[in-house]
């Protein structure tokens, strides 16, 4: 047997934003063995529902990661909305849709900037961004934030779109989606990207099940599971739409989903800004969770399904406020992964499942 050396990986690396530490044991140049470590950004989030009321601590949520900050504060207000039983306006609830989609979008893009930029492909990289830049300004627009929005609360959401700025985005979008098969068309054509990322960091559709692995992820691996479809919120406005997935298991898959969601979230909006309703977009909520009510919400994050729980205590201060992540259920099947790969292919394969190492401590 060739002799193991234990190569330290993380936390701090060129190719990851997010502070994940592994330790290697390495065969040669093949990775026989993944450990992570992780907990180097615990906050204490969570506990603070005991200082925050439960309505100004929709701007806690918001904080838990930068990328996912609308997710957070929706999925916040409506796991409280469900614990009090608030019926939020239609309007609102459309108008969140955009917002998460729009999320989706941004978040999407700058992966792909981020896998470009981990294998070298600087000019692809700048290009990505460029276009998530677009979505910045909409953010910009319509809210006056670029990444932290403040626009969901509990009850619905605090800023109207105008009709011509709905319209505005729309042309936005439309006018992006040329350039963007351009790019897309590179990362799934280009040679060089290929080589990297085909046959890279297998999971099979029966490893992604066994270890629940979630979001475009799963999807890659051929499970069609997206909780958007279930029709939650704004999302019961729309049409019936089949999740994105891909047959390759591999790395290539995972950007091809990710890359294929984005023009399913342009689409999602075209769809809810032509059926907007039109009406209130906040209810006035009384009163504070009743003590012992419990509620729970799952909602799609352009990682995965995050699942929230929030617990009443009868005053304006919830008793308990917890979230798992996506990426706390997908580091069980990177991991798996990383098993048997190159030392060379584990920055990349680490960062094909968009690892959100901020949401998943808190």
């Amino acid at each position: 047997m060739a002799d193991r050396t234990i190569v330290p990986f993380g936390p701090h690396h060129p190719v990851l934003p997010e502070p994940l530490h592994l330790d290697l044991v390495i065969e040669d140049e093949r990775v026989v063995e993944a450990i992570p470590q992780i907990g180097f950004v615990h906050r204490g989030l969570e506990k603070l529902v005991e200082k925050r009321d439960f309505k100004s601590y929709v701007y806690i949520t918001e904080r838990i990661c930068g990328i996912c900050a609308f997710g957070h504060s929706l999925g916040y207000s409506e796991t409280v909305e469900a614990l009090m039983e608030v019926e939020v306006p239609p309007r609102a609830q459309a108008l969140r849709v955009i917002w998460h989609e729009l999320s989706r979008t941004h978040s999407h893009l700058l992966w792909l900037g981020l896998l470009a930029d981990a294998f070298g492909f600087e000019n692809l990289f700048m290009q990505c961004w460029r276009l998530r830049e677009r979505v910045l300004d909409i953010f910009e627009r319509t809210t006056g934030g670029r990444v932290i929005l403040s626009a969901c609360n509990v009850g619905g959401v605090n800023h109207d779109i105008a009709d011509e700025d709905l319209q505005g985005i729309v042309l936005v979008l439309e006018g992006m989606i040329g350039e963007y098969k351009t790019l897309l068309k590179t990362f799934m054509k280009d040679r060089s990207v290929a080589n990297r990322l085909r046959g890279v960091g297998v999971l099979t559709k029966e490893e992604a099940i066994g270890f629940g692995v979630v979001g475009p992820f799963a999807r890659a691996s051929g499970i069609a599971e997206d909780i958007r479809t279930f029709g939650h919120g704004g999302y019961g406005l729309l049409g019936s739409f089949e999740p994105v997935t891909a047959d390759e298991c591999d790395g290539y898959a995972r950007c091809k989903v990710r890359g294929d969601e984005v023009f399913q979230s342009i689409d999602i909006i075209k769809e809810i800004i032509q059926k907007m309703p039109e009406g209130e977009i906040m209810t006035k909520v009384k009163g504070s969770p009743a003590a012992g009510a419990r509620a729970v919400w799952q909602l799609e994050q352009p990682r995965g399904e995050c699942f929230y729980y929030a617990k009443g205590n009868g005053t304006k201060f919830l008793e308990r406020f917890r979230i798992r992540t996506p990426t706390f259920m997908n580091l069980g099947g990177m991991v798996h992964t990383l098993q048997g790969c190159d030392l060379a292919d584990v920055p990349l394969n680490v960062l094909t499942i968009d690892p959100c190492i901020s949401c998943s401590e808190r």
